[in-house]
């Protein structure tokens, strides 16, 4: 007797998408993309784009998800366009770090505003002595791998309990951020809120005169300790390869909308419904992205003063204030938590911004704790599709009481997890920025291909604007990827490299199941 299990309906699939978007970036790397362009109007255009781009790639997804509704997704893409080996690469890079590590990243940024209430997150628990050194288990590990096992044990009791902590937590951080928007929105139309200044005009003054921070001491500009720079004016070349270096904050806070189209199995009606919840979805969090910039953008003055100039500058309470040290110096790059300590006051209030932390990082909780949820729920459907062409590990491929690969569910946990203790999610996350990148736009060219190789296959939702749509978002693309290419090349070179690991394990797994 088989088990009827409830599919996700449109409201559910939209829910999804934004949720598995929003995660913590929106509130940090904004700072850091102000440092590496130095003028509003780039950066906000380098958030509008990225937004452009994402629904690009949505709308050439969502012909792809109607012409191949069954679960696996962008993996099932790939291999139809070019070939089981090519669909293992990509599997392969979904694994060892494209999804698992960016869980692992948000299970970090979780546990680091968690430890802002309760325990702190850079705490010892325990050391142990492995191979001559020291191996050193924080706090911060626990909680983020105690959120992992949770999730996933939710999960694995079926796709109604996914669902309703996907609709509590997305539905409660787009709350919270629209409360932050409207804030700012109604400071910038001239209204008057706890001593909120209106920085919006003057930080969009400069026209396109760019200028990238450079620090001349060690360390980072938003480090915890004093740092001091020069901004130098940038143009031409260099500033185009600035401009793309810094998508790479934008661009990861706009991932993970592809997971969807993972599960097509548990979603009601895949063909409509998946490309209307990926267009919903990504338009939903692009406006949202932007209108959250356009709030710092107003509430904050863009260069502020760097960390050595506003030691001079502290509060009563002996404090450097956040409102202070600007989007470009925020304090741990934590721009949305000073913007929400203007907000309640710190600018006339030095206890305020207390408040504002307090708040924004309880949000950062939310919101992480349900991206999460989403990226949980979505990867474990794509390993067991691999298993069952046997591409992956067999027990990946089984299904529970619930109907749930739940297996496959606790494997991306068990190697998230390890990537946690590892200390390298940063770096990883870096490379699968890049590496997501390059299959978004092998992935999108796949619809062209198939357009002219299966000209007759059956479409049910058909790309606005073909050719011109998908052809446009290679060129914009390409250009991004390019650019990370050359001005990180380090990160660019081994996202490749780890990508290219897939082609010899091909191989390995080829072996033990022919065809």
């Amino acid at each position: 007797m088989t088990t009827t299990t409830k599919k996700l309906g449109l409201f559910d699939s939209v829910l999804l998408v934004s949720g598995s978007m929003i995660g913590s970036g929106i509130f940090l790397v904004t700072g850091d993309m102000t440092r590496q362009l130095g003028n509003g109007p780039l950066v906000l255009f380098a958030w509008v784009l990225t937004g452009i781009i994402t629904l690009m790639a949505a709308l050439s997804f969502g012909e792809l998800a109607s012409m191949m509704p069954n679960a696996g997704g962008q993996y099932n893409f790939i291999t139809r366009i070019y070939g089981k080996r090519m669909g293992f690469v990509y599997g392969w890079a979904v694994f060892s770090v494209i999804q698992t590590g960016v869980i692992a990243a948000v299970a970090m940024a979780f546990a680091k505003h968690l430890g802002i209430f309760v325990w702190g997150h850079d705490k010892v628990v325990l050391t142990l002595p492995i191979l001559g050194k020291s191996l050193t288990l924080l706090s911060g590990q626990c909680m983020a791998i105690g959120s992992i096992v949770l999730l996933t044990w939710i999960n694995s009791r079926g796709i109604q309990e996914g669902k309703w902590v996907q609709r509590i937590f997305t539905l409660a951080k787009l709350v919270a951020l629209g409360a932050l928007i409207v804030g700012g929105l109604y400071v910038l139309f001239g209204g008057s809120l706890n001593g909120a200044n209106n920085y919006f005009w003057s930080n969009v003054s400069d026209g396109l005169k760019a200028s990238k921070y450079v620090a001349d001491t060690e360390g980072t500009s938003h480090s915890i300790e004093p740092v001091s720079g020069l901004w130098k004016s940038i143009t031409g070349m260099t500033l185009l390869l600035a401009f793309a270096s810094a998508m790479v904050g934008s661009l990861f806070s706009s991932d993970a909308w592809q997971g969807i189209t993972f599960m097509s199995a548990e979603i009601d009606k895949p063909s409509k419904t998946i490309p209307k919840a990926l267009l919903y979805g990504t338009f939903i969090v692009t406006i949202v992205y932007c209108l959250a910039n356009v709030a710092y953008m107003t509430l904050l003055p863009l260069k502020g003063l760097n960390w050595a100039d506003a030691l001079s500058a502290v509060g009563p309470d002996g404090l450097v204030e956040n409102f202070n040290l600007g989007i470009a110096h925020a304090d741990q790059d934590r721009v949305g938590v000073a913007a929400a300590s203007v907000l309640m006051g710190s600018t006339t209030d030095a206890y305020a911004g207390l408040l504002g932390l307090l708040f924004m990082a309880g949000l950062i909780v939310v919101s992480t704790f349900g991206c999460n949820n989403g990226l949980i729920l979505a990867g474990s459907r794509l390993y067991k599709a691999m298993a069952e062409q046997g591409l992956f590990f067999k027990n990946a491929a089984s299904v529970n009481k619930k109907n749930v690969p739940a297996n496959a569910l606790w494997m991306q946990a068990f190697w998230a997890s390890i990537l946690c203790l590892s200390g390298t999610y940063g770096d990883l996350l870096s490379y699968c920025t890049f590496a997501s990148l390059l299959f978004y736009i092998i992935t999108v060219a796949g619809v062209i291909i198939l357009r002219n190789r299966e000209p007759e296959a059956e479409r049910p939702y058909k790309v606005w604007g073909y050719p011109y749509l998908p052809v446009i978002y290679l060129i914009l693309a390409g250009f991004v990827a390019v650019g990370i290419l050359v001005s990180q090349f380090s990160i660019a070179i081994t996202g490749i490299g780890i990508v290219a690991l897939g082609w010899p394990i091909y191989a390995l797994f080829r072996a033990k199941n022919p065809v």
